[in-house]
């Protein structure tokens, strides 16, 4: 499939067609943890917004949604990753990931995330490379090693 897809940064005129995707996505979810309210959708995202690190994802030059990817000292932090609905379930995804793990394998630096319990994500980042790290009632916390290697992975030298 054509990489026809690219990152872009955003400007104010894209919160409210950023607010209205993550919306639609997440509020499901939400209101089955008993935490969605408009006001606090929209505070929330704002943080996330205003936060230095938020890219816009862009195919075919249209907005489709955006990534959070936050450079810390001994982490990347991955949040606000929203997908235009429509494109789910075709692979975009998951090519945005790999490029953001890519970036983070080059930094040499783990990667850590949070997703809400029960949803379809925590799958999603199982199946690339992530474990688990706890979980409670509201939100399950992630981790890919740096290198996207595992306790007890034989190196590919020592193979």
């Amino acid at each position: 499939m054509a990489d026809d897809w690219s990152f872009g940064t955003p400007g104010e005129a894209d919160f409210e067609p950023l607010l209205a995707i993550r919306i639609d996505v997440m509020r499901e979810h939400l209101e089955r943890v008993f935490r969605y309210e408009p006001s606090r959708a929209r505070n929330i995202f704002r943080g996330h917004f205003d936060e230095p690190g938020l890219r816009l994802i862009l195919q075919a030059g249209q907005c489709v949604g955006c990534v959070g990817f936050r450079r810390h000292a001994d982490e990347i932090r991955i949040d606000s990753f929203y997908l235009d609905r429509r494109l789910h379930n075709a692979g975009l995804g998951t090519r945005i990931l790999l490029a953001l793990l890519a970036e983070a394998d080059a930094a040499g630096l783990p990667v850590r995330l949070e997703v809400l319990t029960g949803s379809k994500a925590g799958r999603f980042y199982l199946r690339h490379g992530f474990v688990k790290l706890k979980e409670d009632e509201i939100e399950g916390h992630y981790e890919r090693p740096a290198g996207g290697r595992r306790a007890g992975d034989v190196s590919p030298a020592a193979a």
